[in-house]
């Protein structure tokens, strides 16, 4: 019974020493956007859904798909911990931010299908690509089943409370999941801009390294703050 009231009460972030991690997570969020931003815009051109520049297009992509299932989403895992709010305003935070965060991958997602499509290019045949398809699908089904079981009160209160630890974990699995493919999105696309002739060594190449070592880093505060559990001495 100990245990498991322990165990509640880090899934639920009842231990205020988490909080500075998470003020870390939220001061890496702002250069981490600001980066892909710059990349996007000023080394890349802008970004549009319809332009005879196709390239516009794809770089809708990695903007989304960062400050959607990235950073939106790893602020969602933490705000839990994060908020000074009752557990029922956290809840409905949580669930928000994750429908924003599932919302903008889609759409990410559209969009490099869209300049694929537009482009002469064929889709999914990389496995960058593949696992992007099934972060966004596990996503998609983590959030329903958070809705259901917790928002809806779907099944017993037994069952919601044996399925919790669950969530959390398959959450963070499809979390960590979803920030290994956007590295590999990074990798990829520098390979494909240097074999283009990009001078390896290029501001726009270390622009993109740093923002993949800062995407990492930042997930790794999101895991941290949502699997820490300091007690008081």
């Amino acid at each position: 019974m100990v245990s498991s009231e322990k165990e509640k009460n880090m899934v639920l972030g009842k231990h205020d020493d988490v909080l500075p991690l998470t003020f870390v997570v939220h001061l890496l969020a702002i250069p981490a956007i600001l980066m892909v931003l710059v990349w996007n815009i000023h080394f890349r051109g802008g970004l549009s859904f319809n332009s005879s520049n196709k390239s516009l297009i794809f770089n809708i992509h990695p903007v989304l798909m960062l400050i959607g299932i990235i950073i939106i989403g790893g602020e969602a895992i933490i705000s839990y911990k994060s908020l000074p709010l009752k557990k029922k305003s956290k809840k409905l935070i949580h669930l928000v931010l994750h429908a924003m965060a599932l919302i903008l991958g889609i759409i990410g997602i559209y969009a490099v299908f869209k300049f694929h499509n537009e482009s002469g290019i064929v889709n999914l045949y990389s496995l960058h690509s593949w696992l992007g398809i099934g972060v966004i699908v596990l996503y998609g089904v983590q959030w329903l089943f958070g809705f259901v079981m917790f928002i809806c009160h779907g099944g017993n209160s037994s069952l919601r409370s044996s399925t919790l630890h669950w969530h959390v974990k398959m959450g963070l699995f499809v979390y960590v999941l979803g920030v290994a493919t956007a590295s590999l999105g990074f990798l990829e696309k520098l390979t494909f801009l240097q074999t283009a002739g990009l001078p390896k060594h290029s501001s726009e190449a270390i622009l993109v390294n740093f923002t993949a070592i800062l995407t990492i880093f930042y997930a790794a505060f999101v895991v941290l703050s949502a699997v820490s559990s300091f007690s008081r001495t």
